[in-house]
């Protein structure tokens, strides 16, 4: 309601709160307190500290780093397990899919998943995008690698659906959004991934070439998906929805245009 209430007073960045010497409903003490934590944020922004800034915010509210990066600095994630829980020792990662600036790289337990592999790709990302990774990618792999480190804000597309009111997992979305999956993969869920993984185990090379082909439909629809969650979420939730604009007349509006 803070936010909301400073927005209809025209102070929509930290710029045009800075420049203003006092501030309806703020006491002179108060605006100098946030006038210096702003200040103090500004230079982290300005120096690239995208790690010092995710700690001012609390994670649900990650989703604002997605209009302020750059493809090449987003890294889109999607993992296959063959257990349904983090806390299940015997589950392995299987796979792990990695998109970043337009290119997709896939890393395949036993042979390119590596701890130093995929710290080395997280390293390069400012921005991590998944879709229920707070819950499930990213504690799986904490838990079967406890060396990684996620240091970058982390929007999670599941999460910010259901604020919109979306139910449903990422399958479900791409079909409400027209998001298309090529037809060697339409069809397929997580079980079928521990199905192909079992079977490549067993000498099917065929079942590793379609499970990666699987996981890297999972990783590439969230650019897409990250495009229009991120608008709507600007349109409810942002300085926009105070101005009386919107990109959107509701959810079953969003496209691909």
């Amino acid at each position: 309601m803070t936010e909301r209430r400073l927005w209809t007073q025209g102070l929509c960045d930290w710029k045009s709160f800075l420049q203003r010497s006092s501030i309806e409903g703020l006491s002179a003490d108060r605006k100098s307190l946030y006038d210096r934590d702003l200040t103090l944020a500004q230079s982290e922004f300005d120096a690239g500290d995208v790690r010092a800034l995710a700690c001012r915010l609390p994670q649900r509210e990650h989703w604002r780093f997605y209009g302020s990066s750059c493809q090449s600095d987003i890294l889109y994630l999607d993992i296959e397990t063959t257990g349904l829980s983090c806390h299940d020792s015997s589950g392995l990662v299987t796979v792990v899919g990695l998109h970043r600036n337009g290119k997709t790289i896939t890393l395949v337990q036993g042979e390119t998943l590596t701890v130093d592999r995929l710290q080395s790709e997280l390293d390069q990302a400012r921005l991590l995008v998944t879709f229920f990774g707070a819950s499930f990618d990213v504690p799986y792999l904490r838990a079967k690698f406890p060396q990684l480190r996620f240091e970058m804000p982390h929007f999670d597309l599941c999460f910010a659906s259901r604020r919109l009111g979306l139910r449903g997992g990422l399958k479900r979305l791409e079909q409400e959004f027209g998001i298309e999956r090529e037809a060697s993969v339409h069809g397929l869920n997580g079980l079928d991934a521990v199905r192909l993984w079992l079977q490549w185990q067993r000498g099917d090379h065929a079942s590793l070439d379609l499970l990666r082909a699987y996981n890297a439909a999972d990783t590439e629809s969230l650019v897409p998906l990250s495009v229009l969650v991120y608008k709507e979420m600007m349109t409810r939730f942002g300085p926009i929805s105070v101005e009386g604009h919107s990109h959107f007349s509701s959810v079953s509006d969003l496209s691909l245009r």
